[in-house]
């Protein structure tokens, strides 16, 4: 279980056949083998580390719904480790289980802030609600308007300066996981 406030960026150094290796030294230091991170919102288990670099291995339900097979050598990715039961939640509940890709359709400057607009796939629109949780590459974010299969996020500076949010452009894909709680609540009044 992760909460979406992401804690460092780190950059893809190779990903062979299902293998993904990613360089950052600070957390590589604190991880172990066998332990979950979560990189661009998608949880995956730490199968090696060496020096700065950690590997982790990837199954082919996870590249069909990420962002996974866009993502090249020298692209930054959002790093969070878990979350432990002691300690804050500074986000939202975030279970690194993405449900689809969503495509930036537009980033305009709206005073400090810049402003996002995401698609989706319509199935999903029903897991939207204006000022509801959204995990986009992993960062827990605040929708401030939806409509149909479309959704705004407004980003704060340091959210921007310190996510890989910085260095995406329109038209490319992010990993979006929707809020768990409404697909509970979903699960339990389909079944009465």
């Amino acid at each position: 279980m992760f909460s979406g406030i992401v804690e460092k960026t780190g950059t893809i150094i190779d990903f062979k056949k299902d293998i993904l290796t990613i360089q950052e030294s600070s957390i590589t230091k604190e991880l172990q083998i066998s332990e979950s991170i979560a990189i661009n919102g998608i949880c995956l288990t730490v199968i090696d580390k060496q020096g700065t670099n950690f590997k982790v291995q990837v199954t082919p339900e996870t590249v069909s719904r990420t962002n996974l097979k866009a993502l090249a050598n020298t692209d930054i990715v959002n790093l969070e480790k878990p979350l432990r039961y002691n300690g804050l939640v500074g986000g939202h509940l975030v279970q690194g289980h993405v449900d689809c890709k969503g495509k930036i359709e537009n980033i305009i400057i709206d005073g400090n802030s810049k402003m996002l607009t995401i698609s989706f796939p319509t199935e999903y629109e029903k897991y939207i609600v204006e000022k509801g949780y959204i995990a986009v590459d992993g960062i827990s974010l605040t929708i401030v308007e939806c409509e149909n299969n479309y959704f705004s996020l407004s980003i704060i500076p340091f959210t921007f300066d310190n996510t890989n949010l910085k260095y995406k452009n329109i038209k490319q894909n992010v990993n979006l996981e929707f809020d768990i709680t409404s697909k509970y609540v979903e699960k339990i009044l389909n079944t009465k």
